[in-house]
């Protein structure tokens, strides 16, 4: 016998109720801190009882797998739509930088989830992480397109973990002193420009004109 398949009604429902979830979960996770996130809170703020999360998620690492999938795919779509103003390796250098600290001012209980390791014995899964990997392998091959550009000592692939390397020092600084401050202020918010420059200076044959 074949199962019934729910009716456009209450798939809508169902899809809704996951959505209030999970903005309900990175509510508490902004709030408390991405690791305190509990069945029993959320339960509490979506006005159910706690056995009845499970008919949505099957573990809160269910919930936090969903939601690292969610901030990779936003920050994709984030650098993606920041790099469209890109006329050159000078640009895209400035971009990753930049890209990464705006995304985690705007969305820092998913930048703690996706790119630091907040949540002890949470493991992406296999599909999250192919598409963490998926974006990185974007970025290797932008950043090939540029070869004759950039340093010869220096590999496409370690300009853009040194990117990241950097992007990420800077705007988790940032985010620990003063989370308040906007891009570009603050004691590190304002090195941006400096670090740069530094990248600039490290990563491109000297004299590149664009």
């Amino acid at each position: 016998m074949n199962k019934r398949l729910p009716s456009p009604r209450k798939q809508r429902n169902r899809e809704a109720t996951i959505q209030s979830m999970l903005d309900a979960a990175r509510t508490i996770m902004r709030e408390e801190g991405v690791a305190a996130l509990s069945m029993q809170e959320l339960a509490r703020r979506m006005e159910m009882r706690s056995p009845s999360l499970y008919n949505y998620f099957s573990s809160k690492m269910d919930i936090y797998d969903t939601l690292f999938r969610v901030g990779i795919s936003r920050y994709d779509a984030h650098l993606e739509e920041m790099l469209k103003t890109a006329a050159g390796i000078r640009d895209e250098i400035r971009i990753g930088v930049e890209s990464y600290m705006t995304f985690a001012l705007a969305h820092p209980e998913l930048f703690h989830l996706c790119f630091e390791r907040p949540v002890p014995g949470f493991v992406p899964s296999q599909t999250s992480l192919e598409l963490s990997f998926g974006m990185l392998n974007k970025a290797y091959a932008r950043v090939s397109q540029f070869a004759p550009d950039l340093n010869p000592k220096v590999s496409p692939r370690q300009v853009v973990d040194l990117v990241i390397a950097v992007a990420h020092g800077l705007t988790a600084l940032h985010l620990a002193n003063e989370p308040n401050l906007p891009s570009g202020q603050g004691r590190f918010g304002s090195l941006t420009i400096a670090a740069v420059s530094m990248l600039e200076a490290t990563l491109l044959v000297q004299g590149v004109i664009e």
